[in-house]
């Protein structure tokens, strides 16, 4: 090898050497930055000597990334509704204090059949008053509480919308830097480090599938097929803030506004993250959660009054027909609205008279004619129809309540509950109470295993395209070897060269 050619490899080499160093300490600097990947300096041989540097490269598995960004949509929407349903698991009172509305129906049938014992006495007359009034409030409460974390549905489902344009015109501004950095320098990892984590935080509100190009390019495809526009000077998703009310829904005819993607209506159509969750519970869970509980407070309000007593109004003092399809009825919106009638919270006796006479029907309840004032003390049948008919499975011997509705439930009439109606109105109230609890339950267990997973995730991305300090730091020394073992062949190469000269001349 001639000295020349000693002289260039060498250096070619102290070049090499240093951008290598410069790779590690950057490594080493941005350990515990978020979103930072592990950057390699390359070299190649070349025929004449020495070395060529090739553009810095990332260890960064792609299909991993793919899944992680999958896995953290899933765990988003887990703990979105996880947290959406908490307040309703709450409103619905404790198990071990048995005030829930399960609970509460059974109280009220338990005040009656004491009732039954002794129906002159004042107190356990007030004491059954006290009991609807218990229920009926707990049925206020629940019917809030659905109605807060629509609305919360709602404004989280506005939120995401925004938060995934700004999220869009990132990814969109910095594609535009990585393709002009590629043609010009042939890297730009980076700036792909960043791309990276404004993707995967946009997964957190949408799932998306990122396919990259070599010249930097990307597109995005949500889930559901849908490829997502990126432009850094435009939002791609529109959508408006509502006030929901028990009677609003999405769709022909509906008032709550859709979700739009370059202008045509997608909401039905998103699938994983935040945003497609917030409109399930939306449109799905919650309507259908408040369509049960409308259900169990017009059934109690229609079998009380169908026996002749009155019980449970809405403020104006009407009765809901329970027997009617749900959507478009008075029964929307009624468990919010349910209370115990003025006249008998004022008069606690007519629990025991009743309020009105009953005609019979063939297909319904029985005659019954209210005890007069000043009847009998101990009349009893009023209070007997209550507990064997009010709470039973029958409206009269032989003639069975009509099936409370499992189907053509929500606002627009298209949901439906996930369990056969028990025909017993307690026994109808304890599977709400106990379906709609037990949601929550499984969302708040989804979420922490969905927590897990990406945990579990993360940790090997971690391991594969992380930084290892100890290891950049071993790697460093390893490179100043090399470094010094360049500089001491050029020291030599130019020892010989000064040799050489000082012989000629």
């Amino acid at each position: 090898m001639s000295l020349e050619a000693a002289l260039l490899t060498a250096r070619s080499g102290l070049l090499q050497t240093q951008r290598a160093l410069t790779a590690a300490a950057n490594n080493v600097a941005n350990a515990d930055t978020a979103g930072y990947t592990r950057k390699t300096a390359a070299a190649t041989a070349v025929e004449t000597g020495g070395v060529r540097t090739l553009p810095s490269t990332r260890d960064v598995d792609e299909a991993l990334v793919t899944e992680l960004n999958s896995r953290r949509a899933a765990a988003a929407g887990a703990g979105l509704r996880s947290d959406l349903l908490s307040g309703i698991e709450a409103a619905h009172g404790s198990p071990e204090a048995g005030d829930g509305i399960g609970d509460l129906v059974a109280m009220l049938r338990n005040s009656f059949e004491t009732l039954l014992a002794d129906p002159s006495q004042a107190g356990l007359q007030g004491a059954a008053v006290v009991a609807a009034q218990d229920l009926a409030g707990r049925l206020n409460e629940v019917a809030r509480a659905i109605g807060t974390t629509r609305q919360r549905a709602q404004d989280t489902i506005v939120a995401e919308v925004s938060s995934i344009n700004a999220g869009l015109r990132d990814i969109a501004a910095l594609t535009l830097r990585i393709r002009e950095q590629i043609a010009l320098t042939g890297e730009a990892a980076a700036l792909e480090d960043q791309r990276d984590l404004a993707i995967a935080t946009l997964s957190e509100s949408i799932e998306v599938k990122a396919l990259k190009r070599e010249d930097g390019g990307l597109v995005l495809v949500a889930r559901n097929g849908l490829v997502l526009p990126l432009d850094p000077n435009k939002d791609a998703f529109s959508t408006a803030e509502a006030t929901l009310d028990p009677s609003s829904f999405h769709g022909s005819g509906g008032t709550i506004p859709a979700i739009t993607l370059n202008g045509q209506d997608v909401t039905g159509r998103l699938i994983g993250g935040r945003l497609a969750e917030a409109v399930a519970l939306r449109d799905q869970t919650l309507p259908r959660y408040q369509a049960e509980l409308d259900l169990t407070a017009a059934t109690l309000a229609t079998r009380f009054d169908a026996q002749g007593l009155t019980l449970f109004t809405d403020p104006a003092g009407a009765v809901p027909d329970s027997s009617v399809p749900y959507a478009g009825s008075a029964m929307i919106g009624f468990a919010g609205r349910i209370t115990v009638n003025a006249a008998v919270a004022t008069n606690p006796s007519l629990m025991r008279d009743g309020t009105r006479a009953v005609t019979a029907d063939p297909s319904g309840a029985a005659d019954f004619t209210p005890n007069a004032p000043g009847g009998p003390a101990s009349f009893t049948t009023l209070i007997s129809r209550i507990v064997s008919q009010t709470f039973g499975s029958e409206a009269q011997p032989g003639t069975a309540w009509s099936a409370i509705a499992t189907g053509g439930l929500g606002p627009d009439g298209t949901l439906s509950s996930p369990f056969g109606a028990p025909a017993t109105i307690d026994g109808y109230a304890g599977m709400v109470t106990a379906t709609q609890t037990a949601d929550a339950a499984a969302a708040e267990s989804r979420a922490t295993s969905a927590r897990a997973v990406v945990e579990g995730l993360a940790e090997r991305f971690a391991q594969r395209s992380g930084v290892d300090v100890d290891t950049e730091m071993a790697a460093m020394v390893t490179l100043q070897n090399a470094y010094a073992a360049n500089a001491r062949v050029m020291s030599t190469v130019q020892a010989m060269w000064d040799t050489l000269l000082n012989a000629v001349r």
